[in-house]
């Protein structure tokens, strides 16, 4: 495997240095905390905009970010079921999901992660994703990297600008939404409610022989709201408050469990001002959030078994954080600089009751964390952009942290190319259930864990060819990775407690090109390799596909009808051990590999009048019955037809 990266990333280094951004969306916050055009980011961000969600028909988070690049989404099942990160290679509690910049990452989770199957995206504008070691910018849980969700906003030249949407197709599914925003003197608002229910599929494999193909629907709803206030040009004063709510049914391997259900709540409030000092040279800011996740599962008895549980997980975080932004004088042939500092707090606390005597789980605990970050960049020459920084976190119980984090982008112009090269550190501080979980007699949390830390590098580079008299006829790139990571949070041998024992080494490879040959048509593709192993074993970690294929279009055959076609392929990937189960429902305790799959999707709309757009959403149009969790197949296919506004 390494062998077929290094010589892929020395091939393409030969034919074409890299890959330079022709149209940049929008500046980006999330890789550097300074508001920065892509272009001279250095760290492979993927941005998706408000406009690729609506015209690919994505609804949920997970559908949005399968085609990300160095991404890999891991569902048991549809929506509303558990769903998990893999981002280039690292664990799935490596990922820090934010709101608008404020962690969402559960603190009740036993491994403290986010479950990406639980969130639509009506009140969303645009998501970040940022890969790579990002904890010297936000802490812990950025060891792989950061998925930032944007909020919509409200215009600045409509005091009242409705939109809305709704939709029904296959299985009983009916999504609907509707909003409103604008601005009325110094003041601003946006107002959200969105629905999705639907009768669902079957998530266990239908390979099994006793599976019942009960389905699992799901009824999910969300509310956002938002209230802004400009006393004077430069000081800005806002509160946002965002609530959601999914009831659904899960599923077992390898038989249903047909009165399993679940209920998932997440709160979501800040408190956030900010202003402009010197002129505007100088930006700080002070925010207050709190997220509280509650999550109830229940497993009543039915005819497979008389078995009775409720599980019950309640988290919450509060955040104090504060922010600046200092525009640093040229000096000499540096220029552009800038200067970003500011310390955050925030407290975790974990309440959880879980699984059946005498084998129950408790935590009760909670932990605070104190950091302070401070990052530098500037542009040389206009055409050199380098990026420094650094962060030391303090959690309660152990020592400190330290993380850091440098790079560079070189352009030149005269080929349209870009050449960029970045290299950090990354820490995951255990969760509160690894520190202070008890199940009975038997198990006891470890509260000496040491955090899990990584150091990583990349390099790439991009670059646009033109031809046949446009300039952006074709967009090629590639970047290489690689990280190290140790102490590695894993059960003892007698499976009593927890310590760090484990250490992985990743590396692998993303190559990514574009081709637009006419007005109409833009085709894009993308092939991520990657090599995740065990370093004491060299076994592969568990659900890291070592290719992954997207390949998407966008099609405009006449005026106001746009088509999207979209095909993924995920190769083999390892599974652990007892996730293998045989047909007739009996479990195997060796570790085995799981079959490739394609999925095929399809999005078209039509826009009628400027302000009213009708659309049709087909997803998994071959009927696959992929699993990319052992066991729990993808739902099969659906069309979903309907309608937006937005006036």
């Amino acid at each position: 495997m390494r062998r077929l990266l290094l010589s892929t990333a020395a091939m393409l280094a030969a034919i074409t240095p890299g890959f330079a951004q022709t149209a940049i969306p929008d500046t980006i916050v999330t890789a550097t905390r300074v508001p920065t055009p892509l272009e001279r980011v250095p760290a492979a961000i993927t941005v998706i905009t408000r406009q690729q969600i609506e015209e690919r028909g994505y609804a949920t988070l997970a559908e949005a970010l399968a085609a990300v690049p160095g991404l890999r989404i891991a569902p048991n099942g549809g929506f509303g079921q558990q769903t998990s990160v893999f981002l280039r290679g690292n664990s799935s509690r490596s990922t820090l999901v934010l709101l608008d910049g404020v962690p969402l990452n559960d603190p009740s989770a036993p491994n403290n992660e986010f479950n990406f199957g639980n969130d639509l995206l009506f009140d969303i504008e645009r998501i970040e994703v940022l890969r790579g070691p990002a904890s010297s910018l936000y802490g812990a849980a950025a060891l792989g990297g950061v998925v930032n969700l944007v909020t919509r906003r409200a215009p600045a030249d409509r005091a009242f600008a409705p939109y809305g949407e709704a939709a029904g197709g296959s299985n009983a599914t009916f999504r609907g939404g509707l909003g409103a925003a604008g601005t009325l003197g110094r003041f601003d608002y946006l107002a959200s409610v969105n629905n999705l229910s639907t009768r669902g599929s079957n998530a266990t494999a239908e390979r099994f022989v006793n599976t019942l193909r009960e389905r699992d629907g799901v009824s999910a709803s969300a509310a956002t709201a938002r209230l802004g206030f400009t006393p004077i040009e430069g000081t800005r004063i806002e509160g946002l408050f965002r609530y959601r709510q999914n009831r659904f049914g899960l599923d077992s391997v390898p038989r249903d469990d047909p009165n399993y259900t679940g209920d998932d709540r997440r709160w979501f409030g800040q408190a956030r001002a900010e202003t402009r000092l010197f002129d505007g040279a100088w930006t700080t800011g002070l925010r207050l959030a709190y997220t509280q996740d509650r999550r109830a599962y229940s497993n009543l008895p039915d005819l497979l078994s008389r078995a009775t549980t409720r599980d019950l997980y309640r988290g919450e975080r509060l955040t104090l954080d504060w922010g600046n932004v200092v525009r640093l004088p040229d000096l000499g042939a540096a220029r552009q600089g800038a200067l970003s500092f500011g310390a955050n707090w925030s407290q975790e606390e974990a309440r959880s009751l879980y699984g059946s005597a005498p084998f129950q789980t408790r935590v009760n605990a909670k932990q605070d964390t104190t950091a302070g970050h401070l990052a530098v960049q500037y542009r040389l020459w206009e055409r050199l952009d380098l990026t420094a920084g650094l962060r030391h976190d303090h959690v309660g119980g152990f020592e400190g942290e330290t993380t850091w984090r440098v790079g560079f982008v070189y352009h030149v112009p005269e080929f349209h190319l870009r050449l960029r090269a970045a290299g950090g550190s990354g820490f995951n501080a255990p969760s509160l259930f690894q520190r202070f979980g008890r199940t009975g007699t038997t198990f006891i949390g470890n509260p000496n864990l040491r955090p899990e830390r990584s150091l990583g590098y990349e390099f790439g580079a991009e670059m646009d060819l033109p031809a046949f008299g446009r300039p952006d006829f074709a967009t090629l790139g590639w970047t290489f990775f690689q990280s190290r990571v140790r102490d590695l949070i894993a059960f003892n041998a007698q499976f009593s407690t927890l310590v760090n024992v484990d250490r992985a080494n990743i590396h692998g490879a993303e190559l990514v090109a574009a081709l637009r040959p006419f007005p109409w048509l833009t085709a894009e593709a993308a092939w991520t390799l990657t090599s995740a192993v065990d370093a004491r074993t060299q076994r592969p970690l568990p659900r890291r596909p070592e290719h992954v294929v997207s390949l998407s279009a966008r099609i405009t055959p006449i005026e106001r009808l746009v088509i999207t076609p979209q095909l993924q392929f995920t190769g083999r990937s390892q599974e652990g051990p007892f996730a293998t189960y045989l047909n007739s429902g009996a479990s195997v305790s060796a570790p085995r590999r799981n079959k490739s799959g394609t999925i095929l999707n399809l999005a078209a709309s039509y826009r009628i009048t400027p302000e009213v757009t009708a659309f049709l959403e087909a997803r998994n149009l071959t009927d696959s019955a992929f699993e990319p969790v052992n066991g729990f197949q993808i739902p099969g296919r659906t069309v979903l037809a309907g309608t937006r506004f937005a006036f």
